[in-house]
């Protein structure tokens, strides 16, 4: 296999453990570069992570010939033109979710993808690769609840959630540069994996409402899908309930028993009239590593892509839906 040489664009929180050091953990994989607008912290990054090179200017690190693939993590709002740049100077490219702000924007670096068949493009939906979420879809597929009828997928959050790592500027409730508030930023974890797990949807609807108007961001989305194999889906997200009451719940139901787990936890709860059982799980230290293999094997033409821009542009098109974009 070749070496994939990684730069990366918005070298910022997402990076620090979840993604960037596994680029130097994965075999056949290196960090060659990385690039912040503020160089400064650019630099920081680059000297605390041992990498080679750094930039302030996205132009100036994929003028750097030693790099063949790019990682985006900026907020969203850039992330098509960033996308749509690596492309079309010969870089496969690895983004972070959700993909764009918008399904219009993905479907525009869809439409470039196809003008470079010689290049690859995958959306970091990296809980298609953690071993806890892919024990949830060997359950189901072992039948041990039976036929699944119904999932319900509740994330009720404070106006600070504790999920959301703090930033200096919270750009996540600007809907300019993250697409909405915090649904965008959690929903797509959530919403692919009922992709994953469940396949195409037949229709979906919902709405979104700002309650609180502490933000310019909706902070209530509720929506529902209908998959083909007739799974019905119901989300509900909240931004603006009492500590109390935080929740992070998906279960499962089907006509032997259900399966209950939280998004952002360790641990899947399996009851049938027979069983009672919870799995604790440990997370990969860098949670995008075993993402990051199963895209390196792609790049170099040695496994199928774990999540393409067209898978991710059904999931927008659901969140377009359910906030009524």
């Amino acid at each position: 296999m070749a070496k994939i040489n990684w730069g990366i664009i918005g070298c910022g929180n997402v990076t620090e453990k979840k993604s960037g050091p596994a680029f130097n953990k994965v075999a056949n994989s290196s960090l060659v570069a990385v690039m912040r607008r503020d160089a400064e912290k650019a630099a920081d990054y680059a000297l605390r992570h041992k990498v080679e090179n750094w930039y302030g200017s996205a132009d100036d690190l994929m003028a750097n010939k030693n790099i063949n693939a790019i990682y985006i993590a900026t907020p969203p709002a850039s992330h098509s033109s960033y996308a749509i740049a690596a492309l079309q100077n010969g870089y496969n490219v690895y983004i972070e979710k959700p993909v764009t702000r918008n399904a219009k924007e993905a479907r525009q670096i869809a439409e470039t993808l196809k003008l470079y068949p010689h290049l690859k493009l995958t959306v970091a939906h990296y809980r298609r690769a953690v071993p806890m979420f892919l024990k949830v879809k060997a359950l189901m597929e072992a039948s041990t609840i039976g036929d699944i009828r119904t999932v319900q997928i509740r994330m009720w959050q404070s106006r600070k959630p504790k999920l959301i790592a703090e930033t200096k500027e919270n750009w996540r409730l600007n809907p300019e540069l993250s697409g909405g508030g915090y649904f965008h930023d959690l929903a797509p974890h959530q919403l692919d994996l009922m992709l994953f797990y469940f396949g195409e949807p037949e229709s979906y609807h919902g709405f979104s409402l700002n309650q609180a108007k502490s933000s310019p961001a909706d902070d209530h989305v509720c929506g529902q899908i209908l998959f083909k194999n007739n799974i019905v889906v119901n989300g509900s997200w909240c931004f603006n309930v009492a500590e109390n009451q935080t929740t992070d719940t998906c279960e499962i139901i089907g006509t032997l028993g259900s399966i209950t787990f939280p998004f952002f936890g360790n641990y899947i709860h399996i009851k049938t009239d027979t069983v009672d059982e919870t799995i604790t799980f440990t997370h990969p230290e860098h949670i995008q590593q075993p993402m990051i293999e199963k895209i390196v094997a792609y790049f170099n033409n040695e496994a199928a892509n774990p999540c393409s821009i067209e898978e991710a542009i059904v999931l927008m098109d659901i969140m377009d839906a359910f906030t009524g974009k």
